[in-house]
C-alpha cells in the first residue's frame, strides 16, 4: 500500500502541531519568579524560582513619658532622626508612647528600609535634637517581612 503525498503533508502537519504543542505547554509549566512569600515581589503564580527576590523591614522608633519628660529637662524640643545619614522622620521632644506603637501608626517615626536580595540587614541610626546634640546612635538590624520596635530610653 503506497502513501500519497497528500497524506504524508497531513501526518507531517500532524507532527508538527503535536511538538508546536507539547513545547508550549511544558514551557508555560516552568513560569520563573520569586517563590519567597516574605519577599516583596512574591509571585504566587511561579512555579520556578529565579532568584529575582527583593525584600524590605521596618522599625518604628518610640520613647515613653519619663523619656519625653527627661528630654524636656534637658532643653530637648524636636528630634530628628537619621537612618544611614539620611533623615528619615521627626517628631516633638514631648510626643510620647505609652507602649510600642504599631509600624505606620499615625504620628509615629516608623523607617522602611529595602533590603535588596537579602533578608537581613543592618543600618545605623542617630537622633539628635534642634541644637544637633545627639541622644540616641547604635545599629538597627532589619528583618524581612518584620516591623521592629526599638525602645529609645535616657
Amino acid at each position: 500500500m503506497a502513501t500519497t503525498q497528500n497524506e504524508m503533508k497531513k501526518v507531517k502537519m500532524l507532527l508538527f502541531g503535536l511538538v508546536l504543542f507539547s513545547a508550549t505547554t511544558f514551557v508555560g509549566c516552568k513560569k520563573e519568579g520569586c517563590t519567597d512569600p516574605d519577599s516583596i515581589n512574591y509571585n504566587p503564580d511561579a512555579k520556578e524560582d529565579d532568584a529575582s527576590c527583593q525584600y524590605e523591614g521596618k522599625e518604628v522608633f518610640w520613647y515613653n513619658q519619663a523619656t519625653a519628660d527627661a528630654l524636656i529637662a534637658d532643653g530637648a524640643t524636636a528630634l530628628t532622626y537619621y537612618v544611614d545619614g539620611q533623615v528619615v522622620g521627626s517628631s516633638a521632644a514631648s510626643v510620647y508612647w505609652t507602649g510600642a506603637p504599631d509600624c505606620g501608626q499615625s504620628g509615629s517615626v516608623t523607617v522602611t528600609k529595602a533590603l535588596g536580595n537579602v533578608k537581613n540587614k543592618s543600618y545605623t541610626y542617630s537622633i539628635k535634637d534642634q541644637t544637633g546634640f545627639e541622644y540616641w546612635s547604635g545599629v538597627s538590624n532589619y528583618t524581612a517581612n518584620t516591623c521592629t520596635a526599638k525602645q529609645l530610653t535616657l
